[in-house]
């Protein structure tokens, strides 16, 4: 029995005569429960339990005077989470702090440091939802490879599907328009088909000639625009830089994986 449900037995029973005393003992409740019932047939919400302080809330001043001088200290030259916490340690004595803790506040901390100084917004984040065979990300990776004992940089091409995470990939002597559309033709052909929604991509040069101000408009090239038409490819443009990375993080993630589970040890070739 809910307590909606108890407190309505309650009070029908009040209705039908039965004393306060009675309907405690048929329902095995307090007196005071009793009462509440017959004040509001809606129970009263718990009270919320007061937040039990924590060992951090001493040092909590020093990370936050230590993530604003870092607004204005050089960008390869700022704390890390791991710096915070040795500092805490050897300068001011902290002890029985574990670093997630103090990692899970630099977190929440850091971005609102910079909205309180005046140094712009909060970036918010939504999860990103898809159905099946409908969106994926395409983008190109560096790798390395032995060609005849020398050290060669080539260019991995990734297509990932955004619902089902399965990803065709494949190395390219270079980024250029070739490999990129003889990328997408492998893909198409491995996964038997094209995404029937859109598909992402940065601005790379082998389909973006320009790119218009801030919006998502692009003067694209020649070949691309042919290539997509035939093949029915929808294109979503990312901003450029690093917010454009955050819209296309899956296939940046798989590109890294690839290279750790499949180029280590770099490959050797002696043709």
């Amino acid at each position: 029995m809910s307590k909606v449900d108890l407190f309505a037995a309650i009070r029908r029973d009040s209705r039908a005569g039965m004393s306060v005393r009675a309907m405690a003992g048929k329902y095995q409740v307090s007196r005071r429960t009793v009462r509440a019932a017959l004040q509001s047939a809606w129970p009263q919400p718990r009270k919320a339990m007061p937040s039990r302080a924590s060992k951090l809330d001493d040092f909590k001043p020093i990370i936050d005077a230590i993530l604003l001088a870092d607004l204005d200290a050089p960008r390869k030259q700022r704390h890390t989470v791991t710096r915070i916490y040795d500092r805490l340690i050897a300068e001011h004595g902290m002890q029985g702090v574990s670093y997630s803790v103090v990692r899970r506040y630099v977190a929440d901390r850091k971005p609102t440091i910079r909205v309180e100084v005046g140094r712009g917004p909060i970036n918010v984040f939504l999860p990103q939802t898809h159905r099946p065979g409908e969106e994926a990300e395409v983008d190109f990776g560096e790798v390395t490879i032995n060609l005849r004992g020398e050290p060669v940089t080539c260019m991995l091409f990734a297509l990932r599907l955004s619902f089902s995470g399965k990803a065709v990939h494949r190395i390219f002597a270079s980024g250029g328009t070739e490999a990129f559309l003889e990328g997408h033709v492998h893909a198409f052909s491995t996964l038997g088909g094209v995404p029937t929604g859109k598909i992402r991509y940065d601005n790379l040069r082998a389909a973006v000639a320009q790119v218009l101000g801030f919006s998502r408009q692009r003067v694209e090239t020649i070949r691309w625009t042919a290539f997509r038409s035939h093949f029915s490819v929808d294109a979503f443009y990312c901003q450029p830089g690093l917010q454009g990375a955050h819209e296309k993080g899956g296939v940046e993630g798989q590109i890294g994986w690839f290279r750790r589970n499949h180029l280590v040890p770099v490959p050797s070739l002696n043709y």
